[in-house]
């Protein structure tokens, strides 16, 4: 039995062990809520020893709020004069006492007669007597029922601070007081009031106001109100600004309350904070704190730091005490006929192995030599070992590296021996059925044959069956083209878009085949994208998209590549992009790669909600997942692959990320070697050339005039634009600045129309049309040129000679002319309207039709208030002026 009562032992040290734990516990509960209460303790009677000093100070400045009513004011009210006392007007009806003693400073605002200022002198001498020690701000405000004035006395500097008396804060502080005084005189029930806690910004000083109300027969009431400073009352480590002072409901209930019921404190735990209330006797006011939990809990674990890590200390040794003595008597005893749970371990271990060992497809023995026994078989060998000689097997393994074939029953088995590391009279044998091994590989070989077989039979079927759908196809397309009317038109565009798929087909067979043989030619991606352009234009207007092409190589830059395979992956991609976008605009962006100048990245930005992952996909394998569609049909599941691999032809590779809220981005990259660019002494297509650029998108304008540098312009805003400064072309992208000869661009425009005399609709995307555009409109206006300089010209200032008044003209229109210049410039509208209307009568005195229509048309602009269109127009009317001189 003895060793029975020493097992026991680790139990009771277990249960030890617990007690301590609990109890450290407990103590530590304890000794947080003793220093939570004594926090707490501690700042009540702070905020009772508060409220008693402001008691204290309440009664203090009710007796002198009564002498100075009784004593001082009275006394005063009988005296007419103020000899020797001199005030000084600061601004209407303020006014400043003058007085040798300094301590305090008083205003008197209102009219007011001789008693009102011997009164106020006679308040501020008690006062100094009263304020001589103190360091903070004191305020008095004597509301004067005889003649309404205000009497403001003062420590603080008052002449200084009311130089600007409206605009300042005493003003503002000063009209408070009057509003509140009139309203506690107006109130009859009202002797005595309080304020709550305010602030003095410039000093930081808390302070609340005690106002008392004086009734006199045929007059206004008398109200004294003395601003009461709390700053030296709160104790330190107490912010000022977690105290108020708000009405105590629980004294109007009991007036006459007895010193427990002053002294009686209240903590209350409002949500995240903690209120410390007192009542401040024969006020009806109540003072309360309000501070953070988290400062609670700071200033306690500062109090208790030390005895609480000391605690944590002894709880970590008495959880490591009982975790470990729990485990060591855990353990099971061993005593005889008892299981072990080492025992059980092996059992578990035991029945592993030999589950492993039944679920291996090989035949695994394990012979033990010296006793002639087997230790371990799985079922193949059970079945196999009636028939092999163990000890001619392991002779023989020993001469041929461990490995010898034997066949049984007909069928071969390859028997590998190894000799056990552990035990060495253990031999370990591994045997593997030859004949299933040799039919498995059959059958593999055979599925792969069969696959290749498939796939080239597919490969073949779908080469076939695009030879065989092409030519319907075309014809469909040619009849249906040759039809007339509308619905043939959709036809024609079906049995189109049908050949197109086709091609796709076969051009897809022929890159999975790798028969695909590349074109490689030198050409010039601006080009491409002018072709590329006009046929995405029908399904973009269709839709009523935008399309941006911003192109960032130079103009005359070329490259060596496939140009074909280029331009089918950019249709095809902007073409999927015009399906997936609802509203928008596409954007293609060409530009080269930082890392090397041979490799272009084309980027096609859509705004449509962005395609899904599943769609994405399609990029590996074609017509993989359904895509997106709108109402004029679905996207080609077809499309990404195909670029992909056109791309991978082109040395580069497709890739697309989407945001559903924000659209896709398809990023090409190509490998594309550029041509060695010529010197660039020659010259320019605009040299000498410049453009007035009027376009209201950031981005257009930046594609235009990108391109008209390129050709050799100098590009002005008509914010850039100097007064007199005279340009050649005029580009804007608003139909109603467009007044006179110039291009309108448009992003919808199949390539050039002229909408007008010396005016042309032109499609910035398209750089071969915005360059014809520019050299069409420079001749129609060399033209003019040479039409203006004809004898039609010369008859008008023949006519202009003949009136007489050439003379008067020639002194009185060019002065008009250099008066719109300056109008114009300082925008006054209106006597530029004046002046433009005084020219339209000269010129239609003088009959001079030409410059009336350039005045009648000014006057529009002017109305309109046009900045860029009038300073046109007056350049136009000096040009014409200049040209009759």
């Amino acid at each position: 039995m003895i060793p029975n009562k020493f097992s026991l032992i680790p139990g009771s040290i277990t249960r030890f062990f617990l007690l301590l734990i609990v109890v450290l516990l407990v103590t530590m509960g304890v000794m947080i809520q003793s220093a939570v209460n004594a926090w707490l303790k501690d700042k009540s009677y702070q905020v009772v020893d508060m409220t008693h000093a402001i008691h204290k100070r309440v009664d203090t400045w009710r007796y002198a709020t009564w002498q100075i009513y009784d004593n001082i004011a009275a006394s005063a009210s009988g005296t007419s004069g103020s000899d020797g006392l001199q005030e000084t007007r600061l601004k209407q009806d303020v006014y400043y006492l003058e007085k040798p003693r300094r301590k305090t400073e008083a205003l008197i605002f209102g009219s007011h007669d001789g008693s009102t200022l011997d009164m106020t002198q006679k308040m501020s001498t008690y006062l100094d007597t009263l304020w001589g020690a103190e360091t903070v701000p004191w305020s008095m405000y004597y509301l004067n029922g005889q003649d309404n004035s205000l009497i403001l006395i003062s420590t603080l500097p008052l002449k200084d601070l009311s130089a600007g008396f409206k605009e300042s804060t005493i003003g503002s502080i000063v009209d408070s007081r009057r509003a509140e005084m009139l309203q506690q005189a107006n109130t009859l029930d009202e002797r005595e009031t309080f304020s709550s806690l305010r602030r003095l910004a410039w000093q930081n000083g808390h302070y609340f106001t005690l106002r008392t109300t004086f009734n006199q027969p045929g007059h206004l009431a008398t109200v004294v109100a003395f601003d009461l400073p709390i700053n030296d009352l709160i104790p330190p480590g107490m912010a000022l600004d977690s105290f108020r002072l708000e009405p105590d409901p629980t004294q109007n209930v009991r007036p006459n309350q007895d010193k427990e019921l002053a002294d009686s404190v209240n903590v209350n735990f409002n949500s995240s904070r903690i209120e410390i209330t007192s009542s401040v006797n024969t006020t009806g006011m109540r003072l309360v704190w309000q501070v953070p939990f988290g400062t609670l809990l700071l200033d306690t674990l500062q109090n208790i730091l030390l005895p609480l890590l000391l605690n944590i200390g002894l709880l970590a040794l008495a959880l490591f005490g009982y975790t470990t003595f729990r485990h060591h008597s855990g353990r099971p005893r061993s005593e005889p006929g008892a299981p072990s749970a080492a025992n059980g371990e092996l059992r578990a271990l035991k029945a592993i192995n030999e589950e492993i060992v039944a679920l291996l497809p090989l035949g695994l023995l394990v012979h033990d030599q010296e006793s002639n026994r087997t230790v371990i078989s799985n079922k193949i060998a059970d079945h196999l070992l009636p028939h092999l000689n163990l000890q001619n097997i392991t002779s023989m393994a020993d001469q041929h590296q461990g490995v010898i074939q034997a066949t049984i029953n007909n069928e071969q088995y390859e028997i590998r021996q190894f000799r056990s590391q552990f035990s060495p009279r253990m031999q370990i044998f591994i045997i593997r059925d030859q004949d299933k091994e040799v039919l498995v590989n059959k059958k593999l070989k055979q599925a792969q044959r069969l696959y290749e077989k498939n796939q080239q039979g597919r490969i073949a079927f779908m080469q076939n069956i695009g030879e065989a759908l092409k030519q319907p196809v075309k014809t469909l397309a040619r009849e249906a083209a040759a039809l007339e009317g509308k619905e043939s038109q959709q036809l024609a565009h079906r049995a189109d878009a049908l050949v197109q798929l086709v091609d796709e087909i076969q051009l897809a067979n022929l890159l999975e085949s790798d028969g695909w043989k590349g074109n490689p030619v030198l050409f010039s991606i601006q080009e491409l994208i002018d072709e590329v352009v006009p046929e995405v234009l029908p399904a973009i207007k269709r839709k009523g998209l935008q399309l941006l092409i911003n192109n960032h190589l130079a103009a005359n830059e070329q490259r060596h590549g496939d140009r074909e395979a280029l331009k089918r992956i950019l249709l095809l991609l902007i073409q999927y992009a015009v399906t997936t976008t609802p509203i928008g605009r596409i954007t293609l962006e060409v530009s080269t790669d930082e890392s090397a100048d041979d490799r272009l990245t084309f980027r096609i930005l859509d705004t449509g909600n962005g395609i899904s992952n599943s769609e994405i996909d399609n990029l590996h394998f074609p017509f993989l997942n359904e895509t997106q569609g709108d109402r004029f049909g679905k996207a080609n599941a077809l499309t990404f692959w195909l670029c992909d691999q056109l791309a991978r032809k082109l040395g580069g590779h497709l890739n697309i990320k989407a945001r559903e809220p924000l659209g896709t981005r398809y990023s090409l990259h190509v490998k594309m070697a550029a041509r060695a660019q010529e010197s660039e002494g020659e010259e320019k297509l605009l040299d000498e050339v410049v453009a007035m650029i009027d376009i209201t998108s950031n981005e257009i304008r930046s594609i235009v005039v990108r391109q008209l540098e390129n050709w050799g312009a100098s590009c002005i805003t008509p914010d850039e634009r100097l007064t007199s400064q005279e340009y050649d072309l005029f580009l804007t992208d608003n139909p109603s600045n467009l007044t006179a000869s110039g291009l309108l661009l448009s992003d919808d425009e199949a390539g050039i129309r002229k909408i007008g005399p010396g005016q042309l609709r032109v499609n910035f995307n398209i750089s071969n049309a915005m360059q014809e555009a520019v050299l069409q409109l420079i001749e129609e206006q060399l033209a003019q040129g040479e039409i203006q300089g004809s004898p039609a010209g010369v008859n008008e200032n023949a006519e202009l000679h003949a009136s007489g008044y050439y003379a008067l003209f020639a002194d009185t229109v060019p002065d008009d002319v250099k008066r719109l210049y300056t109008e114009a410039a300082t925008s006054d509208f209106a006597a530029l309207a004046q002046t433009a209307h005084r020219l339209k009568g000269v010129f239609a005195m003088l009959n001079l039709i030409p410059g009336k229509q350039l005045c009648e048309t000014l006057e529009h602009l002017i109305r309109e208030q046009d900045a860029p269109g009038i300073e046109k127009y007056i350049s136009d009317i000096d040009v014409y002026v200049k040209s009759l001189l």
